[in-house]
């Protein structure tokens, strides 16, 4: 994937912060509301604190060809949040004394290569070196049913990437072979364990494996020229490593309990949390300023949804998405940044419609002492392109007088012309720049 620019910027400034002591929920509604008028995002938000739900808000619709609108009881695909249900549900195994970390593949699965070698734990890490099945054609069977044997041929088939535990790779083949060890462990069906042991216990009505022919989950879109309706991936592909359906509120109630010792006991959580090249087991560490978080995101069909917990004060964060135009992780930081205080700003979509001659303005070699690139802005015929220094170019969007935009890298370009300056603004971060002299 390309670069632009400058990354992991959503960590920077760490300043102390707690929590608002007003919640800005107009002024949080307001975002969404901008984004679902500019078709930038259909979905949920929810925050909680302690359980509790704090902040909710639904946009868009669920169904647009029922013109279904979607509220907090909406529910959407989580795509590989699925992987931290399957993670615990491994651990209570685990705990039960049905099998340990280091019980071997090959006593469930011996065609899988390196399946000797391979262990409970290199599958939860992502540390296995089975080949991800995802990356080979996927989408033009997915939305097929498929059997156990045929799902575990393709696995079989797609070998090793690497030897077993020396590196991590993420591999979704990994997260359905676990699915499979828990369906032979307890002799029931994916669905029932997941039941049994996490949706019944936490009292999570609108949680399931899939989505049965009377349901209502939303349908998914990709945004071109206007939301299109996305294919619809069969569960039995996905299993534990995405086949989950979910809403924002009960995410956040699965991480609470998940936290706070009603799934598992703190030594497997510990195991959980610890991070190895940026991986735990079913877990990732997801910090915002100076706090550190735990969760997973997703992603499936045109589904997004991410989940974070910070344990320190127990906040859950959950995005629930079957649409989205926009970065996502613009949109969690805003509501991170509502949650705790720090001042967050409304996008601005207006388009200004420039001719040719109206760019010049802004053409130029742009530095600056904060960066270790330059910035070149040319034009094609008009529309405004930017490239860094060794990156490859990319076309701005207007965002208002004298701004533009390159969304998938979260940029904002401010310019002074008059000046021969320029603000860039990316993930957090403020770079002040000066078009170089000719």
């Amino acid at each position: 994937m390309k670069q632009f620019i400058i990354t992991a910027l959503i960590a920077c400034c760490f300043v102390h912060i707690g929590f608002s002591q007003e919640f800005p929920t107009m002024k949080l509604n307001a975002y969404f509301d901008t984004l679902e008028q500019n078709d930038k995002f259909m979905g949920t938000v929810c925050v909680s604190r302690n359980g509790d739900d704090i902040y909710t808000k639904s946009v868009g619709f669920s169904n647009m060809e029922a013109k279904a609108r979607a509220h907090q009881n909406s529910r959407y695909k989580i795509g590989s949040i699925s992987k931290t249900f399957t993670a615990v549900m491994i651990f209570q195994a685990i705990e039960q004394g049905r099998l340990t970390l280091a019980t071997t593949l090959d006593n469930y699965f011996p065609n899988i290569q390196n399946a000797e070698s391979i262990t409970i734990d290199h599958l939860l890490s992502h540390r296995s070196g089975i080949h991800n099945f995802t990356d080979n054609n996927f989408s033009s069977w997915a939305t097929e049913r498929k059997t156990r044997d045929e799902l575990l041929k393709i696995i079989a088939d797609g070998g090793s990437d690497f030897t077993p535990d020396s590196k991590t790779q993420y591999s979704n083949s990994n997260y359905v072979l676990l699915s499979w060890i828990l369906e032979n462990i307890y002799r029931q069906p994916f669905q029932e364990i997941l039941q049994t042991n996490i949706i019944t216990p936490l009292q999570l009505p609108r949680t399931s494996f899939g989505r049965s022919e009377t349901d209502t989950v939303c349908h998914s879109y990709q945004y071109f020229d206007k939301w299109r309706i996305e294919s619809d991936t069969d569960p039995s592909v996905t299993m534990g490593a995405g086949g989950i359906v979910s809403t924002a509120s009960d995410l956040n109630l699965f991480f609470h309990a998940l936290f706070s010792g009603k799934l598992i006991s703190p030594n497997s959580l510990v195991q959980m949390t610890t991070v190895t090249d940026g991986y735990g087991r079913g877990l990732f560490r997801i910090p915002f300023r100076n706090r550190t978080g735990y969760g997973h995101t997703g992603g499936i069909d045109g589904f997004h949804s991410i989940s974070i917990y910070f344990p320190d004060d127990q906040t859950a964060y959950s995005l629930t998405s079957n649409g989205a135009n926009y970065i996502i992780n613009n949109i969690s930081i805003a509501v991170l940044s509502a949650t705790y205080g720090v001042p967050f700003e409304i996008p601005d979509f207006t388009k200004v419609n420039y001719t040719s001659t109206d760019l010049d303005k802004y053409l130029g070699v742009y530095s600056s002492s904060q960066l270790p690139i330059k910035l070149t802005v040319s034009k094609r015929g008009k529309t405004l392109v930017a490239q860094g220094t060794g990156q490859s170019p990319f076309e701005l969007k207007t965002s208002g007088e004298h701004i533009f935009r390159f969304d998938p890298a979260n940029i904002i370009l401010v310019f002074e012309p008059d000046k021969g300056t320029m603000i860039l603004k990316q993930g957090g971060g403020t770079f002040f720049m000066k078009k170089d002299v000719e």
